[in-house]
């Protein structure tokens, strides 16, 4: 669910911004009460407006659903999609979100979506219900919700992914008239996948928090009771039958890839646990299995493929907040907090030479490849653990730092990168498309824009469009532009047994070169001589007696 889908490239792949942005912004919604007239009166641009960055980045989510619409849909130029999803299967895998500009459901990073959207919800509920916005941020972590619990049929099977990377990336489609392979792949005791069970289990614990605390509304309670219920048997799952997702899903590695293996997501989804039902058993787990790398290993990326600086964070809130269960482990716990502080450290640039690059403007940069993801996952680590360090009373301590940093500077650093994404950046432009007076209205290639966002148009006028839209290079020569251009084709000839005529009278024509893609032409004019057909994109002629060519 991001700008641009997951494409092939050296892991770890790209991951959904525009999914990660909206939780960096829920979380800086807390700003807005602290940072207003302020910053206008010292700067000479108006400062970020994050209560509609906050609205559009929820709207995104509406735009990404899969599955039969609801009445109360906003994006009205979306349709019903994916209908028969798990049929052949015999299940109903029907609903979740579509990753990015694609029409696969790509389980893992679907289920850290909702881990980060249910986590901002319960550190900042109070800032998203003033923002008039609590309903909608309900809205998407249940259509998130709602299809893992169809996705877990039996206790040991997780159904992970819908649809193929391969094939899906080949058509160029609206996901209301797909024909691409809806195949679903599934994890089970013989073919593990403990990332991507464990990722969906903290997700439905946290989101479990979500809905419980919500209101006294008890169908809430009974719903968040049910999600804790498939997360406790999914957790079982993912730590009784070990292995990485994608090598039991082949089709999943090339677009998706658990480079960090599963033990984060494992000690990620205890920590949910044991903060959902306070639970001591799954506390232990997490200061028992932390030699896995949870308390070991020092982080500067926080993704949906490395949980690391999450898990190590949750685990330092802890003693931070005193909590009685977390005191009986302080020793453990200390070391998951100094390896928090470290990633917050290396964020600030004070971490003794082992830092997150900055680019020019001032962004956090970890690599090249969709480096938004991590400059907002970044800002909500740094303003969750500004709010924990306030509550306690406590700073954090940095090895360049020459006194302790007080939890302002970890939110300045936060809010420097919502702002850098919302505007506040060398381009003086918004990545966040549809926020601000300017946001990126050209794409290239054009196999990577949104085809969700091409609406109801005819695809010929679509493809018209992107022609326009791709801009050539400027060191090119007229004749290398040249090759980008639609070369006039003669009509084609189709013989008459590849038409069908359907009870609307129109001609529908089954095109080879973009597999099962269907186009409808005008409707045939009977000369009385079954005479092959002459087919060209606006419309059908039949072909005269007399040898000529009709003319469409």
């Amino acid at each position: 669910m991001r700008q641009g889908g997951a494409r092939r490239a050296i892991p770890p792949p790209a991951a959904p911004p525009l999914t990660l942005l909206a939780v960096a912004v829920l979380a800086l919604l807390s700003l807005a009460g602290r940072l207003r007239c302020d910053a206008a009166a010292a700067e000479a641009d108006a400062p970020p407006d994050y209560g509609t960055a906050l609205s559009k980045s929820l709207l995104y989510f509406e735009a990404q659903r899969s599955g039969r619409l609801p009445y109360g849909q906003r994006v009205r130029w979306r349709g019903h999609s994916g209908l028969t999803d798990g049929l052949q299967q015999g299940v109903d895998l029907v609903g979740g979100y579509y990753d990015a500009g694609d029409h696969v459901k790509f389980g893992l990073p679907m289920a850290f979506t909702i881990t980060m959207l249910a986590w901002g919800a319960i550190e900042f509920g109070d800032d998203v219900r003033a923002a008039g916005e609590w309903g909608h941020a309900l809205e998407a972590i249940k259509w998130g919700t709602d299809y893992f619990v169809k996705a877990h049929t039996e206790p040991f099977v997780y159904w992970a992914e819908v649809g193929d990377g391969d094939t899906d990336h080949y058509c160029w489609q609206r996901p209301e008239d797909m024909t691409t392979s809806r195949q679903a792949y599934r994890v089970d005791k013989d073919n593990p996948g403990s990332d991507l069970v464990a990722e969906t289990a903290a997700a439905l614990a946290a989101a479990s928090l979500v809905f419980r605390g919500s209101s006294s509304d008890p169908r809430h309670r009974d719903y968040a009771d049910l999600l804790l219920r498939h997360a406790r048997q999914l957790f079982e799952f993912a730590d009784t039958h070990r292995g990485n997702y994608d090598s039991s899903i082949k089709q999943a590695h090339s677009f998706y890839t658990s480079v960090s293996g599963y033990r984060d997501e494992l000690l990620w989804a205890a920590l949910w646990l044991h903060r959902a039902t306070g639970e001591d058993a799954y506390l232990r787990y997490a200061v028992d299995q932390q030699a896995g790398g949870g308390a070991g290993w020092p982080m500067t990326e926080f993704s949906w493929e490395n949980k690391y600086a999450g898990l190590q964070v949750l685990a330092a809130k802890l003693l931070l907040d005193g909590d009685p269960q977390g005191a009986q482990h302080r020793a453990v716990l200390e070391q998951y907090r100094a390896k928090a502080e470290h990633y917050l450290c290396a964020c600030l640039g004070r971490n003794n030479g082992s830092n997150v690059h900055r680019s020019p403007g001032g962004m956090l940069y970890v690599r090249e490849w969709n480096n938004l993801q991590y400059a907002s996952s970044a800002a909500f680590l740094l303003t969750v653990y500004s709010s924990y360090l306030a509550r306690a009373g406590a700073s954090l301590r940095c090895p360049d730092a020459p006194a302790a940093v007080p939890p302002s500077e970890l939110l300045a650093l936060a809010r420097s990168q919502a702002d850098y994404i919302l505007g506040r950046n060398p381009l003086r432009m918004s990545y966040m498309v549809g926020y601000g007076a300017r946001f990126p209205l050209r794409v290239a290639p054009p196999r990577r824009v949104h085809r969700v966002a091409q609406g109801r148009q005819p695809l010929h006028r679509v493809r018209a469009g992107l022609r326009r839209l791709v801009r050539p290079r400027p060191a090119q020569p007229q004749r290398a532009r040249r090759r980008h251009r639609r070369r006039a084709q003669p009509p084609r000839r189709v013989q008459g047994r590849q038409e069908e005529l359907r009870a609307d009278r129109g001609v529908h024509i089954q095109h080879r070169a973009h597999g099962r893609r269907l186009r409808q032409a005008a409707p045939p004019v009977d000369d009385g001589g079954g005479g092959e057909l002459l087919v060209k994109f606006g419309g059908v002629r039949p072909r005269p007696r007399d040898g000529t060519v009709g003319q469409v």
